[in-house]
């Protein structure tokens, strides 16, 4: 399964996704064909295990790509969102140069990385096994999250390592390690976030953010953040059902 959306990052497009927790895959199905470039499955706070990151990447289908965030820095959980078919990662809690070079060595066939060689979905169960081998590691996506007080310490040598394709700051849990939980608007948490952005674009690695609203991530449209994640799928849920029922009941 090829993926172009390593290229348009190199690029420098702006891509939009949406954050899905929903063990649905007519929620990624649905999104897909709301017009979005990615969708965000996670399996670190959503209730996924591979059978179901699989469902969710066949809900989805050819209309969106997807990158799965996984629980945690762990090579079997990297194997096993790639053989499934996702078109990248997104990798959590990466606090140092040495963490993103694991990423990179576990996500990367060799002589790039140690990647282990499994019949999977993502080569169509072996029908598309040579292209796959050729292609995959020109085309996954390394997504990185800097998201605590030794990431933005550490950004420099994280940007610099080889393979990272991405870094997405998460403000919430940088909020909790800077001490602030939640504010994210506080001025410490804002310093931090622009000081990875900072870094990042001197790098030439492209920058994103989670923010809830559409709101919420304009500013850094603005500011030239690329990989934007723009609400959760529950979260939509509730607030248009409230909204709807709510001018039912005016």
């Amino acid at each position: 399964m090829t993926s172009n959306l390593r290229l348009r990052l190199q690029q420098g497009e702006l891509l939009l996704g949406t954050l899905l927790t929903l063990n649905a895959p007519e929620a990624a199905e649905l999104l897909g064909e709301a017009g979005f470039d990615w969708l965000f499955v996670d399996a670190e706070h959503g209730t996924f295990d591979a059978r179901e990151l699989q469902a969710m990447l066949q809900g989805a289908g050819r209309a969106v790509e997807c990158l799965i965030r996984v629980p945690a820095l762990d090579e079997i959980s990297i194997k096993k969102a790639l053989d499934v078919g996702a078109a990248g990662l997104i990798v959590p809690q990466v606090h140092s140069a040495e963490q993103a070079e694991r990423v990179v060595q576990w996500a990367r066939y060799p002589p790039a990385g140690s990647r282990g060689l499994g019949v999977a979905r993502a080569q169509r169960y072996g029908f598309q096994l040579r292209e796959y081998l050729r292609t995959a590691n020109d085309h996954i996506v390394l997504v990185v999250q800097a998201e605590s007080a030794e990431a933005v310490q550490n950004i420099e040598a994280i940007v610099r390592v080889p393979g990272i394709d991405a870094v997405l700051i998460g403000p919430y849990d940088l909020s909790a390690s800077l001490g602030r939980p939640g504010e994210i608007e506080h001025p410490a948490v804002r310093d931090a976030i622009q000081q990875i952005a900072r870094v990042c674009r001197a790098g030439g690695v492209p920058v994103g953010i989670f923010g809830m609203t559409a709101e919420a991530v304009q500013p850094y449209i603005q500011q030239g953040f690329k990989l934007i994640v723009a609400g959760v799928d529950t979260v939509l849920l509730g607030h248009a059902a409230r909204e709807l029922l709510g001018r039912l009941k005016a």
